[in-house]
């Protein structure tokens, strides 16, 4: 079976729990959603928002497509990997030369990273964006491999996609460490992910935002724009970007550098997932191990507060925390070193009145349901996610809270295959925001189907 071939061409593996693959069941349509997105080499996150391929979609995209088409999760993560720049950046956004220049913006004729890119070493044959994205995918490679690992040692996967894992760590670690404690910086909100958090609204305060005569917003012709960024916002990362591009992606401090919980912590938890790569590989994962535990302790030591009872972000150029809660202080849940104080008052947050988790709440907001800025459409506001809420029910399991974890667990099923697996949905209703159909809502489904336990997240150092 080629990379190219249907999900439902494979018989689907059996674990503790046993989902049907009866037409109309959330297994077959989340199998069904993943067929419709995927081109051939990779899968896009939405057929009309996303028309791309986005990285850390991808490294989540895969976790659930290993369990029905391990080949398929391989090619994914290659496909991705193959647009690594030559000093080690994984590209946020890879671009399918098919799709017409106005579907998406910022276009590759935007980034032009062939040209601007060169000194960084961009690949010359395909077009992506210059910013990256969460480090999912030695966690994500990892998993892959245990799916089916006759396959992967069959395929050479991990010796394959290893090097370039460790040049995708190394290239963080080392340029990105803009605040010289240990942790990674941010240079723009779409690195982070969490696009549109209120926790980027001070940093970003000091840019002035680029024209808006001199872009067009793809997006808003695909989603309400009471869902969306503001042109206010917008037009703050559009300005971010093209200075980044004008400078040649040179890494320093610009006008945004932000070291991020969530960001630090999927780096950590991948670092552990990169040492039991290596071991797989023959060589000793002892110095990745340490390496994660290092960034576990810089978390605690730079962005944990015990006042807020969670993580914070801290804005590179002043110094200072920013005090918003934001679901990206809760993600370090994750960690397995976590001291258990910090663990135990993180657990309070989330179940707390800030984030309501199974009170007023089934799955986790993505903002602090009493500040200031929460909106329960507009994205990254409020909504909840599925990625959040898988993480941060592998964090739960991880730490022993197995009855919260199993409830938030429950949670995502449900409103993954009612909300017809959107993007992300009202925190409160589960009336869905954003796109339908959406890639990694569909595979964090398949995975949570086939891994009621959550050992097989690998989390554990």
């Amino acid at each position: 079976m080629d990379g190219t071939a249907q999900l439902t061409a494979r018989p689907v593996r059996a674990f503790a729990y046993d989902p049907s693959s009866a037409p109309g069941s959330p297994h077959a349509r989340a199998v069904a959603v993943l067929d419709a997105n995927w081109t051939g080499t990779s899968t896009v996150p939405s057929r009309g928002l996303y028309p791309h391929q986005w990285s850390w979609d991808s490294a989540f995209i895969a976790i659930g497509l290993r369990h029905v088409a391990p080949l398929r999760a391989q090619t994914e993560l290659e496909t991705l990997l193959a647009a690594q720049w030559g000093d080690g950046r994984v590209p946020h956004i890879v671009f399918h030369p098919s799709v017409p220049l106005d579907a998406y913006f910022p276009s590759p004729d935007f980034w032009r990273s062939t040209t601007a890119g060169r000194a960084a070493g961009a690949p010359r044959t395909v077009q992506t964006s210059g910013i990256v994205q969460p480090p999912v995918h030695a966690l994500a490679a990892w998993l892959v491999h245990r799916a089916d690992p006759a396959l992967s040692r069959a395929r050479g996967f991990l010796a394959r996609v290893y090097p370039r894992l460790a040049a995708w760590h190394r290239y963080l670690l080392h340029r990105r460490d803009l605040g010289g404690g240990g942790l990674v910086s941010v240079v723009h909100p779409w690195e982070q992910g969490m696009d549109n958090s209120p926790c980027w609204d001070a940093p970003l305060s000091r840019v002035a935002p680029a024209p808006a005569r001199s872009f067009r917003r793809a997006d808003l012709a695909h989603g309400a724009p009471e869902d969306r960024p503001t042109d206010l916002d917008y037009g703050r990362y559009v300005r971010l970007a093209a200075d980044y591009r004008d400078g040649e992606y040179r890494d320093g401090r610009g006008a945004f550098a932000v070291e991020d919980p969530s960001f630090n912590a999927l780096l950590a938890v991948s670092e552990h997932a990169l040492a039991r790569i290596a071991r797989e590989l023959g060589a000793t994962g002892t110095a990745r191990h340490a390496r994660a535990e290092r960034l576990t302790a810089a978390l605690v030591e730079r962005l944990w507060d015990p006042a807020y009872g969670q993580f914070l972000c801290r804005d590179v150029l002043t110094g200072e925390a920013v005090p918003e809660r934001g679901v990206t202080g809760l993600v370090p849940l994750l960690l397995p070193g976590l001291p258990r104080e910090v663990a135990r008052a993180l657990v309070g947050t989330l179940t707390g009145p800030h984030f309501g988790l199974g009170t007023r709440t089934r799955l986790v907001p993505s903002h602090d349901l009493l500040g200031e800025a929460f909106d329960p459409h507009r994205y990254w506001r409020g909504p909840a996610w599925f990625n959040t809420g898988w993480l941060l029910e592998r964090g739960l399991r991880l730490h022993g809270e197995r009855a919260r974890a199993d409830a938030l667990r429950t949670a995502v099923l449900e409103l993954a295959a009612a909300s017809d697996f959107a993007e992300y949905v009202d925190p409160y209703t589960g009336e869905a925001c954003g796109a339908t159909g959406f890639g990694w809502t569909a595979a964090l489904t398949l995975d949570l189907l086939h891994d009621a336990s959550g050992e097989d997240a690998a989390l554990r150092g």
